[in-house]
């Protein structure tokens, strides 16, 4: 039996917009970013789809995307699992401060690898290694049973977070990873089999 993991990053965030470094920090969506989650959930509305469940952060951007989501699939009030395992990679020290200032702080160099590094973490933060070993054994212990049940599973999070998910699936290094940009409010959808391989993968970009 197949299941159906759907994969979906927030829409654009009011800290997005002002290019700061966001991490556990709880800024709202912008106006862009509610209707980015809601054409989300408009394109998984035309190709038929209906979460069983959906799971997301303990962060209010992933939260309110994923009740934009199911309200337009007609899907109000699906059991939905909140959980901080999803929550985005913590920038610890650089959490708030605009990007191109923590350049001049801190110099080009060093923040690109805070930032594009897979083990690096930055002063009291998470690299994106950290935050894999969080999201990853939810994901083996929590969701992925849903899934090889065959249900169609809804997970609304981060950039970072997600990544260490298709990181796993894809079979992706470190190196690749991080390299690899997340969409905002675009739609990951896998197909997985009973042993939990990838059968399919498809992106549902514009």
């Amino acid at each position: 039996m197949s299941g159906t993991l759907i994969l979906v990053r927030h829409g654009q965030s009011e800290w997005n917009l002002k290019n700061l470094f966001t991490g556990w920090r709880d800024p709202g969506l912008t106006e862009k970013g509610h209707e980015e989650a809601k054409e989300a959930g408009r394109k998984l509305k035309a190709l038929g789809f209906k979460p069983d469940i959906a799971f997301t952060s303990a962060l209010s951007r992933a939260q309110v995307t994923c009740d934009h989501i199911l309200h337009e699939l007609g899907q109000d009030g699906l059991k939905t699992i909140r959980d901080q395992a999803l929550n985005e990679r913590d920038y610890g020290d650089l959490s708030g401060l605009n990007k191109d200032d923590a350049r001049e702080k801190w110099g080009e160099e060093q923040v690109h690898i805070w930032r594009r590094s897979y083990d690096t973490p930055p002063p009291g933060g998470e690299s994106l290694k950290d935050t894999g070993a969080r999201v990853w054994p939810y994901f083996l212990h929590d969701i992925l049973p849903h899934v090889l049940r065959g249900e169609t599973v809804l997970v609304a999070a981060h950039g970072n977070s997600l990544r260490s998910l298709v990181m796993a699936l894809d079979g992706l290094s470190g190196d690749e990873i991080v390299k690899m940009e997340i969409g905002t409010g675009v739609p990951i959808i896998y197909r997985l089999n009973a042993d939990s391989t990838v059968a399919s993968k498809k992106i549902l970009e514009d």
